[in-house]
């Protein structure tokens, strides 16, 4: 698996976009915005599937279809949403369709969204395991494929089955310091891609608030904040929306060589792709300009 992942290591490139955006949009809206993500030279684009979001392998079809070389990858697809053989084959069938540009991440997700969904959140690790079995056992009567994947991972237990079971590991919401602790419970061969947020701001009070806004739903998540405290972040940083200090290690910002400078941390130290998630202050501001002058620093 080691030479697959390293493969896609090359395929998605260093730095990718991850963003909530293309969910709100139109279907045309959304031929659009990869039309232009695919123009300013980003290789590839994560897509979240959370309560509320687009169903991920119709989206991703969206997407792929839209786009002439760009990869999809799901940041994630819930496991809880669709049953294996689903999960399984809903991504045979975007691999036969569109190959080498379709990545599935698929983790456990959070412990409220599944109990919305009516479920029971019990054994994750454990769950996923079997999960995966089933998806490897699955029955498809349609052309033969191999789907590449990887876990959304923070904790060693996972990073670990996403190093034994599929390609590497998609974490999010992390500082620099779980980039070491990730390639290290990987091991060198899988791939780790990294989710980053950003603001492009230099004033100090202004991006923190805007990097708080986006905070907020994830410090009241137990999966990010359990892995904060492991990193050994304190109760004072996670309370109130995050210490500053916690604030700048999780979202960078100012101009666009702050912002360079935190993707080749996170290279240093292990990962193979950043995913690079841009932080509006207006959220009815254009998608893509922040990406068009962050493009302009990394490619």
């Amino acid at each position: 698996m080691t030479e697959a992942a390293r493969e896609w290591a090359k395929r998605v490139g260093t730095v990718g976009v991850w963003t909530h955006d293309v969910e709100r949009m139109s279907a045309a809206g959304a031929r659009d915005y990869v039309d232009a993500i695919e123009s300013l030279g980003f290789a590839a684009l994560w897509i979240p599937e959370s309560l509320g979001s687009k169903e991920a392998f119709a989206h991703a079809s969206l997407l792929l279809g839209a786009s002439q070389k760009l990869v999809i990858a799901t940041g994630i697809a819930n496991i809880w949403a669709r049953d294996p053989v689903a999960m399984a084959n809903g991504a045979r069938t975007l691999v036969d369709a569109y190959p080498d540009r379709f990545l599935l991440g698929l983790g456990v997700s959070h412990a409220p969204t599944v109990q919305t969904r009516g479920q029971s959140y019990a054994r994750p690790l454990e769950y996923m395991r079997r999960y995966l079995d089933a998806m490897d056992a699955a029955p498809y009567v349609g052309p033969k494929v191999e789907v590449p994947r990887v876990l959304a991972a923070l904790g060693p237990q996972m990073l670990r089955l996403s190093a034994e079971r599929t390609l590497g590991a998609h974490s999010y919401f992390v500082p620099v310091e779980h980039t070491v602790v990730a390639r290290k419970e990987l091991g060198l061969g899988p791939l780790l891609a990294v989710e980053q947020a950003a603001v492009l701001s230099d004033e100090p009070v202004a991006a923190r608030a805007t990097a708080r806004r986006h905070m907020k739903r994830y410090l009241e998540l137990d999966n990010y904040v359990n892995n904060l405290r492991r990193l050994g972040w304190t109760d004072a940083d996670l309370a109130e929306g995050g210490s500053d200090k916690l604030v700048d290690a999780i979202v960078a910002w100012g101009g666009t060589g702050a912002i360079q400078s935190r993707i080749e941390e996170h290279r240093k130290r292990g990962a193979d792709h950043v995913c690079l998630q841009m932080l509006r202050a207006d959220l009815k501001g254009s998608p893509t300009a922040d990406l068009e002058r962050i493009a302009k620093a990394v490619f």
